[in-house]
């Protein structure tokens, strides 16, 4: 079973692009003969209900994935930024949906200051290129929401190491970036994972200049 998830619309606009693209990566997966399903976020902080955390723990536990591919919406970048690194700190720049703005604090007190996500990062990226889709290894996947969501996933598998997990960050659609391409991407990222050896990533670098 691959799980998919995107966000719904937050800081005022009518859409947001990950939920859109993480249903149409599903659909496709799904005419391919996969299992698979998109579930919508609420860009909410937290983990009770009507927040991300808590829907995300509620699809975890209703579907139990082997593979989960969460997205969500970075309106500065242009390619497909497939995270490596989930800390354990809430910094709002913006008010959430709820009206909630977290500063300097954890996603979940007394927990690890990071995880790295279980995706095969490395290959996605490849795979993408090849499909003449911009990808690149991105090393911060911010404070906000995103992030929080990508923390309390990794936390909430620490205990699965048979799922691989991860995020990536989608650009705004527009342009090259229609929601159908970024849903394409999304199930390449996701086809990547679910592959047998799946677990093991390629060992050529992605690593920043400073």
């Amino acid at each position: 079973m691959i799980l998919l998830t995107g966000f719904e619309p937050f800081g005022g606009a009518a859409e947001n692009p990950s939920i859109d693209a993480a249903r149409l990566a599903a659909r496709e997966l799904r005419d391919a003969g996969g299992d698979a399903v998109a579930v919508e976020l609420p860009c909410v902080f937290g983990r009770g209900p009507g927040t991300a955390g808590g829907a995300l723990a509620a699809a975890l536990a209703e579907h139990r994935p082997d593979v989960v591919v969460a997205a969500g919406l970075a309106g500065n970048r242009g390619r497909l930024s497939l995270e490596r690194v989930a800390i354990n700190l809430l910094d709002a720049r913006i008010p959430d949906n709820a009206g909630g703005q977290p500063v300097d604090a954890p996603v979940r007190a007394q927990a690890p200051a990071a995880y790295f996500t279980s995706l095969p990062i490395k290959r996605a990226r490849a795979r993408l290129e090849a499909a003449g889709l911009e990808a690149e290894i991105s090393q911060t996947a911010g404070t906000y929401v995103c992030n929080a969501v990508f923390y309390e996933l990794m936390h909430l598998l620490a205990g699965s190491p048979g799922v691989r997990a991860g995020f990536v960050h989608v650009p705004p659609s527009g342009g090259q970036w229609t929601v159908p391409r970024i849903g394409a991407g999304l199930a390449v990222v996701a086809r990547c994972a679910a592959e047998a050896g799946g677990g093991h990533d390629d060992a050529v670098t992605a690593g920043a200049e400073s």
